[in-house]
């Protein structure tokens, strides 16, 4: 049994405080956004009013301060990773998804562990070191154990020089218990999104299925954490409410996780409804989300949570991805694939996916232009394996700490994807970056860099602090 409080999204309480900031005074405006710098996040009312503004000089001000934020927090770090989509089953109706329970036109499949592994020796030989393992919501005859046997195959997967280092998993709600046994398989993070939080919206696009109960998928953060599992995943499917009213609404669960449990979530996503085989709403969505739209509300988040990562999709055009680079985003998923056997796959957009990608590029391409902007690449994974998760990063992540190990960390797991996996051009680039970026640091952080990166220029493999 679960016990959700009447008042776990108050919609009265969002919309009472929207009406109150319809229009931003510029006073108010410069107020919030002078405390955002502070870095200490915001209320319900800093974010209302937030996202009235319109006037091109205030959006300017909220969009240089969330990048100054994203860099003091973050640095100029990106960190990557791949989804991995192992099954298309689902026994939900959700109007805006083409894996829906009654849809006949995509294909089903569902991937074998031979296939999985075959699909994770690919990711690796492309270079990457995490992965979001991706089901739909209904699983074959093993039942949940096919998602256990799952994220023991992509551990045990190894190359010449790689293997997974982290698999983060989006699936289905779970009971406690079985949270438990995700916990004991060495997951990173526990991704779910809500989709809306409106509850009249919820109603009208879950029409079927265990995903039509709102407060036993609303409460399942709660589970996870509850069950050992600290660092978790929230987000919102924009373009099905008002987005206004979503980013309050995640803003009341945020508060509630950090009231409960002393730490909020570890991610958000803040991905676009995008076209669907077989679904006449993902392309034309109730509540479009115009760009302008949608980088003001990554500079919001970024300033309302500034500790928490903001993920950015291949969901977006590269186009869009660059310029959210600079708002606050701080992981991307690069050379992705909607469709379980994707990788192994010729086409780009199977008939099996999920939803329309933006960013069709490779890991690679996607890496040459991060670069090109100053930013570096990032494979690290050392914080989840040295228990540096949940409170514990938060601890370090606030006095600017973390930083001591990210900086690093992040130049030496990109110096061993460029000696072992980037082409030529690349390379190049790449090994020019580093140098650059530790040039630009002083003290232990300096160190550090020049250590970890000696030691994987000699060839050592995985070496992190």
């Amino acid at each position: 049994m679960y016990n959700v409080p009447t008042n776990f999204i108050n919609e009265q309480k969002i919309w009472d405080v929207l009406n109150a900031h319809k229009t931003a005074d510029a006073i108010q405006v410069r107020e919030v956004i002078a405390k955002a710098t502070e870095m200490k996040g915001l209320n319900l009312d800093d974010v209302a009013i937030l996202t009235g503004v319109s006037d091109p000089e205030l959006i300017k001000e909220l969009f240089d301060s969330a990048n100054q934020i994203k860099d003091t927090i973050y640095g100029k770090r990106l960190v990557l990773f791949a989804p991995l989509y192992i099954s298309n089953l689902c026994a939900n109706e959700c109007l805006y998804c083409a894996f829906r329970a009654t849809n006949k036109g995509i294909l089903r499949n569902v991937l074998s562990q031979k296939q999985i592994a075959r699909e994770v020796e690919i990711l690796i030989n492309q270079g990457h070191k995490r992965v979001l393992m991706v089901a739909g919501e209904s699983y074959p005859n093993q039942g949940f154990q096919y998602v256990l046997d799952s994220i023991k195959t992509i551990y045990k997967v190894k190359t010449e020089h790689g293997e997974i280092r982290r698999v983060n998993v989006n699936i289905a709600p779970l009971k406690t218990e079985e949270f438990k046994l995700l916990k004991y398989e060495g997951i990173g993070t526990y991704q779910i999104f809500q989709e809306t939080y409106h509850r009249e919206t919820y109603n009208k696009v879950h029409l079927g299925g265990k995903k039509k109960d709102y407060n036993w998928r609303a409460w399942s953060l709660h589970r996870a954490m509850e069950a050992g599992i600290d660092d978790v995943g929230i987000g919102v499917l924009f373009g099905l409410f008002d987005y206004r009213y979503e980013i309050l609404a995640m803003m009341q669960h945020i508060n509630e996780l950090e009231e409960k449990f002393g730490v909020g979530p570890h991610t958000i996503s803040v991905p676009r409804l995008e076209p669907a085989t077989g679904s006449d709403l993902a392309s034309h969505p109730p509540f479009a989300v115009s760009d302008i739209q949608f980088r003001k509300l990554v500079a919001i988040l970024r300033l309302a949570v500034p500790y928490t990562g903001i993920i950015m999709s291949t969901r977006e055009t590269a186009k869009m991805r660059r310029e959210t680079f600079a708002l606050g985003v701080s992981q991307i998923s690069a050379g992705s694939r909607t469709n379980p056997g994707g990788y192994e796959g010729e086409t780009k957009d199977d008939v099996s996916g999920q939803f329309s990608l933006g960013d069709h590029r490779s890991l690679d391409e996607v890496i040459r232009d991060v670069v090109s902007m100053g930013h570096v690449p990032s494979f690290c994974t050392a914080c989840y394996r040295l228990g540096r998760t949940g409170q514990d990063f938060m601890d370090l992540a606030k006095p600017g700490d973390i930083k001591l190990h990210c900086g690093p960390n992040a130049l030496s797991s990109f110096m061993e994807y460029l000696q072992n996996y980037a082409s030529p051009a690349t390379q190049k680039v790449g090994k020019q970056l580093i140098k650059d970026s530790i040039n630009d640091m002083n003290g232990l952080a300096k160190q550090r860099a020049e250590k970890l990166v000696k030691r994987v220029e000699a060839g050592k493999d995985d070496v992190y602090c």
